[in-house]
């Protein structure tokens, strides 16, 4: 696990609703706390360093954050963007307690023998396809790892895989999903070519739908916390 210290100074916001785009305008990125189930603190702050924090943590480091002369521990929650600049739109930070476990999203990474860059099956000319990048493990949030590992020097032969079971976890870490989920698999590069050649033009087409969809209609995070804030003035 890693023991680097994450933190960023905020200021309090008083603009909510659609009156954030010009703040966002200004170089300014809107937030929220969520502190406990007491109200809420939303906040702003420099929209380069929240997205530079944002790209340090992830979802699964903590970040101690001070708005007000108080500082919280925090993990983030969600992290919104613009679907076509990638541009950091909003964030909602949890404030967590030392002693209590919380739940957070880990990227997981292959591990190979010392002097290997990649799999026995990769070196052999097949291929290795993951199925999960990240998984959700509980911790209290000293423990909880930047990375989890799995053992990738398992993968050999066409049809090999990874489960969640074969994650090499740290000692307090417990995962929260499917132990029998499979992380990775071994395959034959022409086998894989084949079905991208056959699913590749409608893939496309229910990507750009699915961007659309998420863009136009979908509620974010910031809207549901500023209107029930709202509704309490």
């Amino acid at each position: 696990m890693s023991q680097d210290l994450i933190t960023i100074e905020l200021e309090p916001r008083e603009i909510l609703g659609k009156s954030v785009k010009h703040l966002r305008t200004s170089g300014k990125t809107p937030a929220v706390i969520h502190n406990h189930g007491k109200d809420s603190i939303i906040v702003q702050g420099d929209s380069i360093a929240m997205l530079k924090v944002y790209r340090q943590a992830g979802k699964h480091h903590t970040i101690d954050v001070t708005t007000s002369g108080k500082t919280y521990t925090t993990l983030i929650k969600t992290a919104e963007f613009e679907p076509r600049k990638q541009q950091l739109t909003h964030i909602v930070f949890n404030a967590v307690s030392a002693n209590q476990k919380v739940e957070a999203e880990i990227p997981i990474h292959p591990k190979y023998d010392e002097g290997n860059e990649s799999s026995p099956a990769e070196r052999s000319g097949l291929m290795v396809l993951s199925n999960l990048d990240q998984i959700k493990v509980e911790s209290i949030p000293s423990k909880l790892p930047d990375v989890i590992y799995f053992n990738a020097e398992k993968l050999v032969e066409v049809g090999d895989h990874v489960m969640v079971s074969d994650l090499i976890l740290p000692e307090g870490v417990e995962v929260k999903e499917d132990a029998n989920q499979t992380i990775a698999s071994v395959f034959e590069p022409s086998a894989v070519a084949a079905a991208n050649d056959a699913a590749g033009g409608a893939a496309e087409e229910v990507e750009e739908e699915a961007a659309e969809a998420t863009e136009d209609g979908e509620a974010t995070e910031e809207a549901k916390t500023e209107e029930a804030t709202t509704a309490k003035e």
